[in-house]
C-alpha cells in the first residue's frame, strides 16, 4: 500500500493553517495550539519545511513562520518531497542506485512510468486544493467493485 506518513499528513495540516493566515506570521506555539498538534512535532515540521523552502521564518519578538510561496504554488509533490523524499514506488523508480536485477527485469520501465505519473498527479494538486472544503470525493473501482470515498462528518 502506498501511504504518506503521519508526519507528512501533519505537515499538510500545518501548511494549510499557514495558508489561511496569509502573510501574517505565526509562532510554532500558535500553530501547535491552532492545529491541535504537539509543539515538538510542529517545531520539527516547520524546521524541515523551512529547509525545503516551503515556509519562511522571521526571528525576533514579532517573528514566526509564514508560507514562502502562495498556496497555489506549493504542490502535494513539494510537501511529500520535503518531508519524505521523492516518491519512489519501487527501488528502480528512484534512480539513485543501480538495480541488480536490471539485466533480467522486464517490468522496471513500466514501474518507472507509473512513478512518473504519480509524481505528475501530485504536482497537479496544490496546497490551495488540499485545504479546500468543497472538493468532491473521488469515485474509483477496486477489484472491479465501485468504491466511494466519503468525508467523515464529526
Amino acid at each position: 500500500m502506498l501511504r504518506i506518513s503521519r508526519l507528512t499528513d501533519y505537515g499538510t495540516v500545518v501548511l494549510a493553517y499557514l495558508a489561511r493566515r496569509g502573510q501574517a506570521v505565526s509562532s510554532a506555539a500558535d500553530v501547535a495550539t491552532a492545529t491541535g498538534l504537539g509543539l515538538p512535532t510542529v517545531s520539527k515540521l516547520l524546521k524541515t519545511l523551512g529547509k525545503a523552502g516551503l515556509v519562511r521564518s522571521t526571528r525576533g519578538p514579532q517573528g514566526g513562520y509564514r508560507l514562502a510561496r502562495a498556496p497555489a504554488d506549493i504542490s502535494a509533490r513539494d510537501v511529500i518531497d520535503a518531508l519524505e523524499g521523492p516518491v519512489s514506488i519501487t527501488d528502480c523508480s528512484s534512480g539513485d542506485r543501480p538495480c541488480e536485477l536490471e539485466s533480467h527485469c522486464h517490468v522496471g520501465t513500466t514501474w518507472q512510468r507509473i512513478n512518473v505519473s504519480i509524481r505528475r498527479a501530485l504536482a497537479d494538486i496544490s496546497l490551495l486544493d488540499l485545504q479546500s472544503d468543497d472538493c468532491q470525493a473521488p469515485q474509483f473501482e477496486f477489484a472491479g467493485l465501485p468504491i466511494n470515498v466519503e468525508r467523515k462528518v464529526n
